[in-house]
C-alpha cells in the first residue's frame, strides 16, 4: 500500500469533519443510554474567534468527544448570544457608513435593519468553531431571539413580577454615555488610570472674604451638582463650620455643611463635595441627609441646563473648561497628578457614568440564597475548587440586579403604561388592556405604550439550559417540560471563564432552581484567562493575539488543539506560545510516522512475503498455539500492554479530576516514550527481515487503543489514521468507537522492565559519554540475586543496547562498574576508552561526591537538626547519604579497575 511521506492537516480535516457531519455522528436524541449534555457559552453574534474560544471550546470537544467514546449519549448544544449592546453598536455603525442616523428611523425599522445584520455575520464564529473540530450538535444550534426563546424571557418577566421578585424603582446605575444604556456592574472594567486631583475653594456664607473650604475633587465639572459639604463630626479642624454653609464656586448657590463619620479624616483634604446625582455613595448620604439631588448631565454625557455653565458641553470637555473658569475666578488652588481606578463600559469602553435612572430591577437574595446552598452542598461542583469563595463572597452581598436597558435591539419589556404613567405587566397589547380594565380604566390601543427599553442580554443568556431544550416552560414552574429537558436536563459539564462566574453560572443555577427546582449542571470547570509569555492578557490593542485560522492554517487544527491544551490547568491562566502549537504539530508528524513505521514492514506469512518455509513466519503462525512467552517479542507485549493499561488508569483519574492538560501530557508520554522509543525499538525485525504475525497484531491492537485516547485530543489525524489501519466499515469511525476499557495489569511486568530500561539507558548514557560507536559491542557482567530477570529480558537488552550474551558474577571484576537498584553492573570497556581521562574524570566526580557526602553527615551529625526536622526531611538526608555512600564505593571501584 501506499503511504503518504507527511501527514496533510488540510485534507484530513475537510474531509472528515464532513464525513462526521453526513453521517450524522454529533446529532443526540433522547434513547435507552445515559445522557452527557453540555451547553456551549454562547458566544456574541458580534464575536469571531480569538484565542479564549479556542481554550474554552477545545475543552468543550474534548470533553464531548470522550463522553461519545465512553457510551454516553453525548449532545453539545451550540448557539449564540443576541448580545444587546454590542450588536446595537454594530448596526448603528453599518448605518453610519449608509449615511443613516438611528434617529431618524423607527424601531421597526432599526430592528428590521438589525436582523439583516445579525443573519449576514452573525454565525460567522459557528462556523469557524467547525474549523477547530467542535463536534456540536448543529442541528439544535438556538439564538437568544429565536421567536420561542424570547417568549420564554417574557413568561420570566411576568413570572418573577409577580412574585414580587421584578420591580421599578429609581436607582443610581452604571451609566454608559455611549451606548446610552444602564449597564451592570459585572459589564463594567475597572482600571487604573493617570488623572489630576483639583483643589476648589469653597466660601464660607456669612464668613470673612478669605474664609475658605478646600475641597479635592477628581470630577470639578460636577460641582455645580453639589447640594451639600460633608466633614467628619470628630475632625477637629472643621468644628468652626457645624452649622454653617458654604457657596459652591461658579453657580453661587448655598449648600449646607453635614456632619457624617463616612468622611475619613485622614483622607484627601477631610472634607467631601456631596453630588447625589452623580456617585452612588454621595446618593446614600443625600437619602441619609435628606439632600437634593441636581441631576446635570444628559444621557450623551454632555452637560445640560442645571448645569448653568458649559451647557451642551461633553463632560471631558466641560472638565478642561471648569477648571479654567475656576482658575480665572480665584477657586482653584492647585492641581496635582493623581491615579485611581475609574470605571469603563465592557461593550463600547466607555467611561462609566454613575446617574439616577428609573429602572427595572430583580430582587436577588431570595434567588441567591439557595443557588449558594447549591455550591456549598456539592450539588454543583466548581473546578478548581479555589473559586468557591468568591463564588460565596458574591453571593452573600448580592445587589439586586438592575435588567432594564435602553436599547432596541433585545427582547421588549413587557409593561404598557397610560398617559398617566400608570402601568400593567402583560405580554400583549390586548392583554394590557384588560388588565387596566380590571383596575377600573377603559383605554383604547391609541391610549397605551409599551416600554420603550429590552430586558439584559443576561436575563435571557441566565434561561439557557432550560431554554435550548424546552422554552415553553420558563414562566411555568409547574410544567414536566418535553422529552428533551426530561432526558438531557440536568446537564452534566459547563466550561466557562471565571469573570462570568457571577453573572452568568451563579445566575443560570438561579434560573435553574427557581423554574426547574433542580441546579441546571453538576460541574462547572473554569478556564484560566489566555496570556502571551510575557503575562500579558492577548488583544487586538496589544498585538499579541495571533489568529486562530493562521494558526490553524499553518500548525493544523489537530497541533493547534495541543498547544492550547498542553499548558491549560482548570482555573489558571495559560501562558500561550506558538511553540506549543509547534509541538503539537511535531506530535502528529511523530504519530504518523509511527504508523508508516508499522505499516512499512514486511508480514511473516503473508502475500508478498517471499520467505523460506520454517523461518519467522512460521513460528510466528505456529505461536498462536503457543505459550505467551514462547512468542517472539513476548516481553515487549507484555510489558506494554500493562504499560498501557497503567497509563489509561492515570488518565482516567485525571479526567476525573478535570486535569486535562495532565492528561494529554500522560497520552504524549506514552505515545512518544513508551510506545515509539521504547516499544517499536524493542519489536522493530533486522533490516530486510519479516516482522511476525503476532507481533503484528498485537501492535496494530495497541496502536488503535493509543488513537483511541489521543483521538477527544487531535480528533483529525486519528480519524484518518483509524482508517488507514484497516478496511472499516461504513459507519466504523473512531469518533464513535469504544474507550479503551480498563483491565487488570501485571505490575510485576512493569516494574522488571522500568528496571531493564533504566540498564539500557545507562549502557546507552555510557557510549555517549566515551564516544563509542553503537555498532562496538560490549561485554557486560550481572551482579545479582534476580538473575531470572536479566534473563527474561536479554534478547530486549542485546538489541537495544548492543552487548555480548550477558554474564553473571558473583564477585566484582574489571571494568566500569555502576549500579541500577541494588543490581552491579561492569562493563569491560578494554581499548574503547583512554584510560587516563577517565581515571582524571572519576577522580574528580570523587571529590565532589566526598564533600557532598560530607555535607550530608555533618547535618545528619546535628542533634538539632535530627530532634527538630520533619521525619521526612531527615529521612531524605538519610537516603542521600547511602546514595551518595553507594555512588562512592562503585566509583572506587571503577578507579580500581583502571589502575
Amino acid at each position: 500500500m501506499h503511504i503518504s511521506k507527511t501527514y496533510d492537516p488540510r485534507e484530513a480535516e475537510e474531509k472528515w469533519y464532513s464525513y462526521w457531519m453526513e453521517k450524522n455522528f454529533f446529532h443526540s436524541e433522547p434513547d435507552e443510554r445515559e445522557p452527557y449534555t453540555i451547553v456551549i457559552p454562547p458566544p456574541n453574534v458580534t464575536g469571531v474567534l480569538h484565542m479564549g474560544h479556542m481554550l474554552n471550546n477545545t475543552i468543550q470537544d474534548v470533553l464531548v468527544r470522550r463522553a461519545r467514546m465512553k457510551g454516553f449519549n453525548a449532545c453539545w448544544v451550540p448557539g449564540t448570544d443576541h448580545a444587546s449592546i454590542a450588536t446595537e453598536a454594530k448596526v448603528v455603525a453599518m448605518l453610519r457608513e449608509k449615511g443613516i442616523s438611528k434617529r431618524d428611523l423607527s424601531r421597526d425599522e432599526f430592528i428590521a435593519y438589525a436582523w439583516e445584520w445579525k443573519e449576514k455575520y452573525g454565525g460567522i464564529i459557528l462556523e469557524q468553531l467547525k474549523k477547530l473540530g467542535a463536534s456540536c450538535d448543529w442541528e439544535r444550534r438556538r439564538f437568544t431571539m429565536d421567536p420561542e426563546l424570547s417568549e420564554a424571557v417574557i413568561d420570566t418577566f411576568i413570572h418573577l413580577y409577580n412574585k414580587g421578585l421584578v420591580y421599578r424603582g429609581l436607582r443610581m446605575v452604571n451609566w454608559d454615555p455611549q451606548g446610552r444604556t444602564a449597564v451592570s456592574d459585572e459589564e463594567v472594567i475597572r482600571r487604573e488610570v493617570n488623572q489630576q486631583l483639583y483643589y476648589v475653594k469653597y466660601q464660607v456664607a456669612g464668613g470673612a472674604p478669605d474664609e475658605w473650604v478646600t475641597i479635592a475633587t477628581t470630577r470639578p465639572e460636577t460641582i455645580m451638582a453639589d447640594t451639600a459639604i460633608c466633614v467628619n463630626p470628630l475632625d477637629p479642624r472643621f468644628r468652626q463650620l457645624h452649622g454653617k454653609k458654604v457657596i459652591v464656586p461658579l453657580v453661587n448657590r448655598e449648600i449646607p455643611v453635614i456632619l457624617d463619620e463616612y468622611v475619613e479624616m485622614d483622607f484627601g483634604t477631610g472634607c467631601l463635595k456631596v453630588t447625589p446625582a452623580h456617585d452612588p455613595n454621595d446618593y446614600e448620604l443625600g437619602l441619609k441627609h435628606g439632600l437634593e439631588v441636581i441631576d446635570i448631565l444628559n444621557e450623551d454625557g454632555t452637560l445640560n441646563e442645571k448645569a448653568e455653565v458649559c451647557i451642551g458641553e461633553d463632560r471631558f470637555t466641560a472638565r478642561k473648561k471648569v477648571a479654567q473658569l475656576l482658575s480665572e475666578a480665584g477657586r482653584l488652588e492647585k492641581i496635582e497628578d493623581y491615579k485611581s481606578q475609574v470605571g469603563f463600559s465592557e461593550r463600547t469602553d466607555a467611561v462609566i457614568e454613575p446617574r439616577l435612572s428609573l429602572q427595572w430591577f430583580v430582587r436577588m437574595k431570595e434567588l441567591a440564597d439557595p443557588a449558594l446552598e447549591a455550591v456549598e452542598k456539592g450539588e454543583v461542583q466548581l473546578i478548581p475548587g479555589k473559586f468557591t469563595a468568591t463564588y460565596r463572597y458574591w453571593m452573600e452581598n448580592v445587589k439586586d440586579w438592575c435588567i432594564s436597558r435602553q436599547l432596541w435591539w433585545g427582547q421588549r419589556i413587557p409593561a404598557w403604561y397610560d398617559k398617566d404613567g400608570g402601568y400593567v405587566i402583560a405580554k400583549t397589547a390586548e392583554e394590557a388592556l384588560e388588565k387596566f380594565a380590571e383596575g377600573g380604566k377603559q383605554l383604547q390601543l391609541t391610549e397605551i405604550r409599551q416600554d420603550e427599553d429590552v430586558v439584559d442580554t443576561w436575563f435571557s443568556s441566565w434561561l439557557w439550559p432550560v431554554s435550548v431544550f424546552d422554552p415553553s416552560v420558563l414562566g411555568n414552574p409547574e410544567s414536566r417540560g418535553n422529552k428533551d429537558l426530561q432526558y438531557y436536563y440536568p446537564g452534566n459539564d459547563l466550561v466557562t471563564a471565571p469573570e462570568i462566574l457571577f453573572f452568568w453560572v451563579a445566575r443560570m443555577i438561579m434560573a435553574g432552581l427557581e423554574f426547574r427546582g433542580e441546579v441546571p449542571f453538576r460541574n462547572v470547570y473554569l478556564t484560566g484567562i489566555v496570556r502571551d509569555k510575557q503575562g500579558r492578557k492577548m488583544s487586538k490593542s496589544l498585538g499579541n493575539s495571533p489568529d486562530p485560522h493562521e494558526l490553524i492554517e499553518k500548525y493544523g487544527a489537530d497541533g493547534v488543539r495541543m498547544g492550547m491544551l498542553m499548558s491549560s490547568p482548570a482555573g489558571n491562566d495559560l501562558l500561550f506560545d506558538e511553540s506549543y502549537c509547534e509541538q503539537g504539530r511535531n506530535f502528529a508528524n511523530k504519530i504518523w510516522n509511527a504508523f508508516r513505521l508499522i505499516k512499512g514492514w514486511q508480514v511473516a506469512g503473508e502475500a508478498g512475503y517471499a520467505g523460506k518455509e520454517g523461518d519467522a513466519g512460521e513460528a510466528g503462525h505456529a505461536g498462536e498455539a503457543m505459550s505467551v512467552n514462547a512468542l517472539p517479542n513476548a516481553q515487549a507485549i507484555a510489558w506494554f500492554g500493562s504499560r498501557f493499561q497503567a497509563e489509561l488508569g492515570n488518565i482516567e483519574q485525571l479526567f476525573s479530576q478535570y486535569r486535562l492538560s495532565e492528561a494529554l501530557m500522560a497520552i504524549y508520554k506514552l505515545v512518544w516514550d513508551d510506545f515509539c522509543s521504547w516499544y517499536l525499538e524493542m519489536i522493530k525485525p533486522a533490516y530486510g527481515q519479516p516482522i511476525d504475525q503476532a507481533t503484528q497484531r498485537a501492535t496494530i491492537s495497541f496502536f488503535e487503543q493509543l488513537l483511541k485516547v489521543i483521538h477527544p485530543f487531535m480528533p483529525f489525524i486519528t480519524e484518518e489514521l483509524w482508517h488507514e489501519l484497516a478496511q472499516r466499515e461504513e459507519m466504523d469511525c473512531i469518533i464513535v468507537s469504544s474507550w479503551p476499557r480498563q483491565e487488570t495489569f501485571s505490575q510485576p511486568a512493569l516494574e522488571e522492565m522500568e528496571q531493564v530500561l533504566a540498564l539500557i539507558t545507562q549502557l546507552r548514557n555510557i557510549r555517549n559519554e566515551k564516544q563509542i560507536s553503537f555498532k562496538v559491542t560490549l561485554p557486560l557482567s550481572v551482579k545479582t540475586a534476580n538473575e531470572d530477570v536479566y534473563r527474561r529480558h536479554e534478547e530486549i537488552i542485546r538489541k537495544l543496547a548492543n552487548i555480548e550474551p550477558l554474564s553473571f558474577v558473583k564477585e566484582n571484576v574489571a571494568g566500569l562498574s555502576f549500579l541500577v537498584k541494588t543490581d552491579e553492573f561492569f562493563v569491560d570497556l578494554g581499548r574503547n576508552i583512554d584510560v587516563e581521562a577517565e581515571k582524571d574524570r572519576i577522580a574528580k566526580e570523587l571529590a565532589y561526591l566526598q564533600g557532598f557526602l560530607r555535607s550530608v553527615r555533618a547535618k545528619l551529625g546535628n542533634e538539632r537538626f535530627v530532634q527538630n526536622a520533619r521525619a521526612e526531611v531527615v529521612e531524605n538526608e538519610r537516603k542521600k547519604e547511602a546514595d551518595a555512600a553507594a555512588k562512592i564505593s562503585a566509583l572506587e571501584k571503577n578507579l580500581a579497575s583502571l589502575e
